[in-house]
């Protein structure tokens, strides 16, 4: 499942962020996943209030050394991943 570009990722319930030995991660029931460059910079923006769209677009400034369109497909396929993890959700 790909997620609709219109459509506001967020953390799915009990899940988090946090720290563990001065690294980010993403703690999610009875799992954690440590989270560094582009991981982290995604994640946090999973705030529920950006599209998928503006995520891609800030990303694609951040990292603009990088093909914009390898950057989003990067970035679609590891929300995919966090969504079929259950660690994140999306809203209309």
């Amino acid at each position: 499942m790909t997620p609709d570009l219109q459509s506001h990722p967020r953390l799915a319930p009990g899940c988090r962020l946090g720290e563990n030995n001065q690294q980010r991660v993403l703690l999610m029931p009875e799992r954690a996943l440590r989270l560094n460059g582009p991981s982290l910079e995604i994640v946090e923006r999973c705030d529920g209030k950006r599209s998928v769209r503006q995520i891609i677009s800030e990303l694609q400034q951040i990292y603009s050394k990088a093909e914009p369109k390898k950057v989003e497909t990067d970035i679609l396929g590891y929300l995919t991943l966090l969504h079929e993890q259950r660690a994140l959700d999306f809203d209309s």
